[in-house]
């Protein structure tokens, strides 16, 4: 099926780029949703993906929130249904086998930034804007804000973004933890490229379970979260790409991981 919103690129083997493109500040609408859930979904069947980076067409918005033009229709059982669908397919983004890089761009709002909080982290460039402006219609981000957002940047400041509904900009997104890199406009997409190709050239069944154990891990207390560390580690330990990376420090060469 022909992608209408979607842009699938693959930049290398192990590095491929998602685009959504909505012209003209990349919504949210149903459609795109679903097809972003497609592409989510075969990227996920695809041995060969390493890492996945997600960004906005243009310099305007990397997604500019959800498409308020089903809202006036919208009511408490039909309302459910569609943020169940956006928490469906966020949530299959956090849990994907391999790391996600959110490239912002332009304007991130409403459901532009859940879609970043779901990835595993987050380059903006300068002219990035960020905010929940939900509250001003008469809801709140439902497509896992409420949750995300507390544990990036602490309970009290995502108290305060949510029920103001302001909007911060890049240096104070950066500066509250939302972001992890900050970079001129034009630049922030070649930054995330070469950070993926980093962790691409990495053991991918030692990311992946990184990934896991700190997703999952997060959500323990300390000493669960340690035997689960110990868990997972012992399961690395087996691995031929555990044998394959020793083997490779010894001998002074580059490794060739097989994800096995």
């Amino acid at each position: 099926m022909k992608n209408n919103y979607i842009d699938l690129k693959f930049i290398n083997i192990h590095v491929c780029l998602i685009t959504i493109n909505n012209p003209p500040v990349n919504v949210l609408k149903d459609k795109l949703l679903s097809e972003l859930d497609g592409t989510v979904d075969e990227l996920i069947n695809n041995e060969n993906v390493r890492v996945l980076i997600i960004t906005g067409a243009g310099e305007k918005a990397f997604v500019a929130g959800a498409d308020i033009s089903q809202f006036p229709e919208m009511r408490s059982e039909s309302s459910r249904i569609i943020v169940e669908k956006g928490k469906r397919i966020f949530d299959k983004l956090e849990n994907a086998p391999f790391p996600i890089i959110g490239v912002l761009n332009g304007y991130t709002l409403g459901g532009g930034l859940e879609l970043a909080l779901a990835c595993d982290f987050r380059i903006a460039a300068q002219n990035a804007k960020f905010g929940f402006p939900e509250v001003g219609l008469g809801i709140y981000p439902g497509y896992g804000g409420t949750q995300r957002l507390p544990r990036l940047v602490g309970i009290g400041k995502a108290k305060e973004l949510i029920f103001s509904g302001e909007t911060i900009d890049a240096d104070e997104a950066i500066r509250i933890g939302l972001v992890e890199q900050l970079t001129p406009v034009g630049v922030a997409l070649q930054t995330a490229i070469k950070i993926a190709d980093k962790i691409a050239s990495r053991a991918p069944l030692a990311v992946t379970k990184a990934k896991q154990v700190i997703n999952e891990g997060i959500q323990l207390s300390l000493e669960e979260g340690q035997k689960l560390e110990t868990e997972y580690f012992g399961e690395l330990a087996d691995s031929d790409d555990k044998n394959e990376g020793v083997a490779a420090f010894m001998e002074k060469r580059k490794p060739n991981f097989q994800r096995r």
